[in-house]
């Protein structure tokens, strides 16, 4: 009598994963076409016959600065800060099941652009130190977060709220840093705080390489346990997950991702907040959202990027672009949460 109802569970389970690998080979298409896209059209078009042969080495007039010098690095950059984005940024949402409990809100961005803004202008800072300095900064205002937050546990709602009270203090730092700074430092603090993959250098991928290999390793490596926390704390703990030291190798992963990222393009608004919903609309209850989002993100910084160089009037950085869009859906999620508390 149990057969039926086997089979059953068993065709829907293989429908769920069929849909949920299809989703991850359409974004993954979908990146590696608008990747495609920006090493072969810019203000000019290079056939593809010239960027296979510039990337293989040959020397090839023009192309090998234009493609190998200028599109190449910034869409490397963008599709790895992109990822960084995503997967740390959805991480902290599966885990407080919270759409609003992303680092952009709870403060994480804020702390590691306070620490660069204050290396470039109070110290005169450049270069890597700048970015050592952020991703230290990121990981302290996440400690401070997730300590002021504890009680008996942390509940997303009170994490949430502390952290934006994090975020309005190290946002009035910035204005103040900012408001005393020379022109010259001033003007390049701007420039980082906007969120931008300009002037990329292929050097500067190897970072968030080994960042996404470390700290994404190890947060897809805690997938199903994110996902049994999507259920409560209580019901994770029953079926065998170890709450608080799977939050903990969570937190510490995620902010590590988002921390780097942000010390190499800057704050890229609303990416982190973005890509996790994003993917969970497409996804559904079709499996882990840890690589969907990631791709996600990818695609909104590469899609962003391309538009703010080329598609309007004036030339902008991608952070604008994405900030542009991710303030309105920040309202709509806000209503939403309160009228039915949703989640991803």
């Amino acid at each position: 009598m149990l057969a039926p109802f086997i089979d059953s569970i068993a065709r829907n389970r293989h429908r769920r994963a069929r849909r949920h690998h299809c989703v991850i080979g359409l974004l993954f298409t979908l990146v590696a076409a608008t990747f495609l896209l920006t090493l072969l059209l810019g203000q000019s078009l290079t056939p593809p016959q010239d960027i296979f042969r510039a990337l293989m080495g040959e020397d090839v007039p023009d192309v090998a600065f234009t493609v190998g010098q200028l599109r190449l690095p910034r869409a490397m950059l963008a599709i790895l800060a992109g990822l960084s984005f995503g997967l740390g940024g959805v991480a902290f949402q599966i885990m407080l099941r919270n759409p609003l409990a992303s680092p952009d809100i709870i403060g994480i961005s804020w702390g590691a652009s306070a620490a660069a803004v204050f290396a470039i202008v109070v110290l005169g800072l450049s270069g890597p130190i700048v970015s050592i300095l952020a991703v230290i900064a990121g990981l302290g205002v996440a400690l401070v977060v997730y300590a002021l937050s504890f009680r008996n546990g942390v509940a997303g709602t009170r994490l949430i709220l502390v952290g934006i009270g994090v975020s309005a203090m190290l946002e009035s730092v910035i204005a103040y840093i900012l408001s005393t700074a020379p022109a010259w430092t001033m003007q390049e603090a701007l420039r980082w705080l906007t969120g931008s993959v300009n002037g990329a250098q292929l050097g500067q991928s190897l970072p968030l390489v080994v960042a996404l290999a470390v700290f994404g390793g190890l947060l897809l490596s805690r997938a199903r346990d994110l996902e049994a926390l999507r259920l409560g704390d209580d019901t994770a703990a029953a079926l065998g997950v170890r709450v608080g030291q799977t939050r903990v190798l969570v937190i510490i992963a995620a902010v590590g991702m988002i921390a780097s990222a942000t010390a190499i393009s800057g704050p890229i608004a609303f990416v982190a907040f973005l890509a996790g919903p994003i993917a969970a609309r497409i996804v559904g209850n079709n499996g882990s959202l840890l690589v969907p989002a990631a791709l996600t993100g990818a695609a909104l910084v590469l899609v962003g990027d391309y538009c703010g160089q080329f598609l309007l009037p004036s030339r902008y950085p991608v952070g604008v672009v994405t900030g542009a869009l991710g303030a309105p859906y920040l309202i709509f999620l806000i209503v939403r949460v309160n009228r039915s508390g949703g989640s991803l």
